[in-house]
């Protein structure tokens, strides 16, 4: 597709062809028998697209292309990872120059493909793209939300609009926050299967409308919105609701995995303080028993392992599950725990009487504790779109002399 085609004087007539199109689209019925595993090759696609540097329109081509062709058969793991990757390249082919186009060594040479070993030779590669051209009868023009999203981005806001009730006074700078948040909520319809059953211009108009929420733009939607896109608020009301649903989901894993960092970053705080070699000390003679050093050698044993126990529990309860990832929950890789001890401490005692003096090493006992070192999310780049989402929210609202309230 022409690049940019939304600023020719052709794009209303190229956006009603594509309008056309979408009605020929087929029918989504969520019946893959590995549905469950969607998500997690819906986030490898993305991110092998953020890795190359693909446009939207071909990552979305790409795991709409899994989808299509998933909800036709039954694959393998392993079949359908090959698949996963054949999408992709086709997409690109489809939606990219050629010099932007993965090269299968470098699909191959993925830390996940080479782990697994699965390694994808040309002759499959040729294989399943005759496959997959052959169920789609060859036809790979179908219209996905990318393809509208910047078409419907030039209505996306007016001198009229207000943002918390204020004339916005940088239209170029809402704009762009508009722009970053539409495109966000354009990624997260691709983490539900859900969002198929909508038209993909309707999702696209979605995408504006919710980034104007999350923004508190006023009026939600302008009569410009709905001339360009030709939906009223309320035919995008339910597509709305549901990203609204999926990103205040991805805020809270996004934040549960910060205060888990925070968690680790502390832990190992304590551990360095709790476990430094004590020092020699000089006991002067005194006439009552001083138990001190012993109270806090006695507390030292009893809280490090009891912290350091609560730590690995809390944490473990914190981690990210590897289950059906159909219903926004991230993939993982399995936890790994080690476990270490704590240095073994030696404290010299100096006695001294009228008539003895003498010193004595007292060894301490050694300090078990559970060190759990934990698995990242395999797919949590994803999740970093929602914190710059999120940064960008932040700025408004502390530039919101700039966009609202004025001088």
């Amino acid at each position: 597709m022409e690049k940019r085609w939304w600023t020719e004087q052709l794009a209303t007539d190229i956006h009603q062809t594509l309008r056309q199109k979408e009605l020929k689209l087929p029918t989504y019925k969520a019946h893959s028998p590995q549905i469950g595993m969607r998500r997690y090759f819906a986030d490898l696609l993305a991110i092998l697209s953020s890795r190359y540097k693909l446009c939207p329109a071909a990552r979305h081509l790409a795991v709409y292309l899994l989808d299509l062709f998933m909800d036709r058969y039954d694959i393998a793991l392993k079949e359908l990872y090959a698949i996963s990757i054949t999408c992709l390249i086709l997409a690109s082919k489809f939606e990219e120059k050629e010099k932007r186009v993965p090269k299968l060594e470098q699909l191959n040479n993925f830390s996940y493909a080479s782990r697994l070993n699965l390694v994808l030779t040309k002759k499959d590669l040729l294989k399943i793209e005759l496959l997959l051209l052959e169920t789609f009868d060859w036809n790979l023009c179908l219209p996905t939300p990318a393809h509208y999203i910047d078409y419907y981005l030039f209505a996306s806001v007016t001198e009229s609009d207000l943002h918390s009730g204020w004339p916005i006074t940088s239209m170029a700078e809402a704009r762009s926050f508009i722009d970053k948040y539409s495109h966000y909520f354009l990624e997260v319809s691709l983490q539900d299967h859900a969002f198929l059953s909508f038209r993909p211009s309707l999702v696209a108009a979605a995408c504006v409308g919710a980034a104007r929420i999350c923004l508190e733009i006023s009026p939600t939607w302008t009569p410009p919105l709905e001339g360009l896109t030709q939906y009223s608020w309320e035919n995008i009301t339910p597509c709305v609701e549901l990203m609204l649903v999926a990103h205040e989901k991805n805020v809270k894993e996004a934040n549960k995995e910060k205060d888990q960092a925070t968690l680790l970053r502390e832990r190992q705080l304590v551990e360095s303080l709790i476990f430094q070699t004590p020092a020699q000390v000089l006991f002067q003679p005194s006439h009552y028993y001083h138990p001190l050093a012993q109270q806090h050698s006695i507390y030292s044993q009893f809280c490090s392992p009891m912290h350091d126990l609560c730590s690995a529990y809390r944490q473990s309860l914190l981690a990210p599950q590897s289950s059906s990832l159909a219903s926004g929950s991230g993939s993982s890789l399995p936890s790994s725990s080690t476990a270490s001890f704590g240095p073994v401490g030696f404290q010299t005692v100096s006695i001294q009487g009228p008539a003895v003096t003498m010193q004595v090493a007292v060894s301490e006992e050694p300090i078990h504790c559970l060190s759990l070192t934990l698995g990242s999310s395999y797919f949590s780049s994803y999740h970093s779109c929602t914190a710059g989402c999120l940064d960008g929210q932040r700025k408004i609202g502390e530039k919101g002399t700039t966009l609202g309230r004025g001088a």
